[in-house]
């Protein structure tokens, strides 16, 4: 019989996985110097035939051996990867991790805690435990509020709308104790969201049974006071219970929704509030910029997205909650795991803490951030980041042969070749991709495109954003 592969957790983990740590750290080196830029150059056939190439048959009847495998397909990885670690990769909420967040992750990965039982995560939960406390005191302020951990923004954005539909259904007008009495009807929750708001919300609502969204106007890409108040008002005519989803850092743009104009409209018209604030959440961290998210503190449930702006490797989102009561209406049994019993005799009960019964302990890498950075290393990063986008803007802005679309709120720069079609800036953007020279999004706002910059990587200087623009001009039409 031959020997099994090591193992990476236990006493003999550490002198299994050096090597192979070797090896891995050695082919992301190669593959990097390989691609050479941001992005692999050639397209997707160009990439895809390289990787296979590279990689042959992947599920030989003799296999390679670890060190083969691992240098191969690592490095395949490596060479065809778009790098939120170099400064002209610069399209999506992609940012590139922290080196200490990604080394905890590895620890994790190594002992592979599985967060749906004590015994099977006995430290991973209470860490998960003070990082989701600490997170939702950092929103809420000291109290009974509380959070989970999510896959991202999406996962939190449709457990807020399950909390809330479970929160009306709980606290919905009992039947009256007459012998004929009818019982009370429950209304499906109506969410109301901005034109400007992410498209997960409306999945979440189709997922969950609800109806579709009612869309308020965003005219300048932040949802409009005056039709929100027009919307409720009418709404509110109807039993159906209320939710309005505002925005903390747009997808498109960054920009910000008037949290606590909006807040004060829920209050007035009795409908619930919750905050997606993927993008913008970390904001909190920043002294000088905390205050753009004034308001969101009222709402009953915010989703944060800390592989963002918040430097960790996938996935390390949040939902946190105004009220830790609402996060009863996930309790569930499964006497395997969460058996009465043993929770009375004091074991924690960790399946009701999220929708998913296997789940990593991403709270580790989150953890490790938070206590080696601090509240103000954390804030110092954002600051840096948004710092850049303001300057990259001034510079769009002074520069004659281009249009800025308006100053940045947080990170996002969109901007566009002056006169340029729209046609023009879409072949603009797909060229760079295909040369591998730079990653540029994409945004559709005033009914016309714009290229955009989001700016994620603390370590981007002045002069890559001005060879960014450089890209740009010199990418002719068709």
């Amino acid at each position: 019989m031959s020997t099994p592969p090591p193992l990476a957790g236990g006493a003999q983990g550490p002198a299994s996985l050096r090597p192979l740590l070797t090896t891995a750290l050695d082919a992301l080196r190669t593959g990097a110097s390989a691609r050479g830029g941001p992005l692999p150059a050639g397209g997707p056939a160009a990439v895809a035939a390289r990787v296979r190439e590279a990689t042959g048959d992947i599920l030989p009847t003799r296999g390679t051996g670890a060190d083969t495998a691992l240098r191969t397909l690592v490095h395949a990885l490596a060479e065809g990867a778009a790098d939120p670690a170099h400064a002209l990769c610069a399209a999506h909420l992609h940012c590139p991790p922290l080196a200490l967040a990604v080394a905890a992750d590895l620890a994790a990965c190594a002992l592979n805690p599985s967060m749906d039982s004590w015994d099977q995560a006995p430290a991973a939960s209470e860490i998960e435990t003070l990082v989701t406390r600490a997170l939702a005191a950092e929103a809420y302020g000291p109290g009974g509020a509380d959070a989970l951990v999510t896959t991202g923004g999406t996962e939190a954005n449709q457990l807020a709308l399950l909390l809330a539909r479970e929160h009306h259904a709980t606290h919905a007008t009992p039947p009256t104790h007459t012998p004929h009495a009818t019982p009370p009807t429950h209304h499906p929750v109506q969410l109301i969201v901005g034109d400007n708001a992410h498209h997960s919300l409306a999945r979440a609502a189709w997922l969950l049974g609800m109806p579709p969204p009612v869309t308020v106007p965003a005219p300048a890409g932040i949802l409009d006071p005056a039709a929100l108040d027009d919307t409720l008002a009418h709404l509110t005519e109807t039993p159906a219970p209320l939710l309005v989803a505002a925005t903390a850092g747009t997808t498109d743009a960054g920009l910000i929704d008037p949290l606590d104009r909006i807040a004060d409209l829920c209050t007035a018209h009795g409908a619930r509030l919750h905050v997606d604030a993927a993008y913008g959440g970390p904001l909190l961290f920043s002294d000088t910029r905390k205050a753009l998210l004034h308001g969101m503190e009222r709402a009953d449930s915010i989703t944060f997205d800390l592989h963002k702006l918040g430097w960790q490797p996938v996935a390390a989102g949040l939902l946190l909650v105004r009220d830790g009561r609402d996060l009863t209406a996930l309790g569930h049994h499964a006497d395997y795991l969460n058996a009465d019993d043993d929770t009375e005799a004091g074991l924690p009960d960790l399946l009701g803490r999220s929708l998913r019964t296997t789940r990593r302990p991403d709270a580790l890498k989150i953890a490790v951030t938070l206590k080696a950075l601090g509240r103000q290393g954390i804030g110092a990063l954002v600051d840096q980041v948004c710092a850049q986008a303001t300057e990259f803007a001034a510079l769009v802005d002074a520069h004659p042969g281009f249009e800025l679309y308006e100053r940045p709120v947080i990170s996002t720069v969109l901007f566009r070749p002056a006169d340029a079609t729209d046609d023009h800036i879409a072949h603009v953007r797909r060229e760079l991709l295909s040369q591998g020279r730079a990653v540029l999004g994409r945004a559709t706002l005033d009914g016309r495109r714009w290229l955009k910059a989001t700016l994620l990587n603390p370590h981007t200087r002045p002069g890559d954003l001005a060879e960014l623009l450089k890209l740009v001009e010199g990418t002719t039409p068709r």
